[in-house]
């Protein structure tokens, strides 16, 4: 597979109850930690515990749902992944502002479109992503997709 040239920068962060008081990465020392399973941010959790002997308790759940779940049902423990997602997932609860998503970043993660690899076709999508940003094209769609607010989920 092949990526586009970045169209985003997000940073890996966690998520926790405000009432937990878990504002560094000191905070999180053993804590449980959760992820979702098979991502990057879980990989990089693990090894920031064992580099810092943090002594934490890391799970993974099987999807974002689950993790954020997992924080709301226990408050002592904190979600991390990519800001991004984070703060998408706290917006479409019933008290996002009992959440507070970390200053603190563990790394900044770069965003490109995954391509298969096919002769001609990243170069393709690399020229016409730099138009998008050159033309100002980009500017109503990430206005759209950034700055308006989640639309709440119906409830059922």
């Amino acid at each position: 597979m092949w990526f586009t040239i970045t169209h985003f920068v997000t940073a890996n962060r966690w998520v926790a109850k405000k009432s937990a008081n878990i504002r560094s990465l000191a905070d999180l020392k053993g804590k449980t930690i959760v992820s979702t399973a098979a991502r990057t941010n879980i990989k990089q959790i693990t090894e920031i515990n064992g580099a810092q002997n943090l002594g934490m308790n890391i799970i993974s759940a099987n999807g974002h749902p689950e993790a954020f779940q997992m924080v709301e049902t226990r408050p002592r423990r904190a979600f991390v992944m990519d800001d991004i997602l984070l703060y998408s997932l706290a917006a479409q609860i019933a008290h996002p502002g009992d959440y507070a998503i970390s200053a603190e970043a563990l790394s900044v993660e770069p965003y490109g479109i995954m391509l298969r690899r096919r002769r001609g076709v990243k170069k393709v999508v690399n020229a016409a992503m730099t138009d998008i940003y050159k033309s100002g094209q980009i500017n109503p769609i990430y206005e759209k997709w950034f700055l308006k607010p989640i639309p709440r989920r119906a409830s059922t």
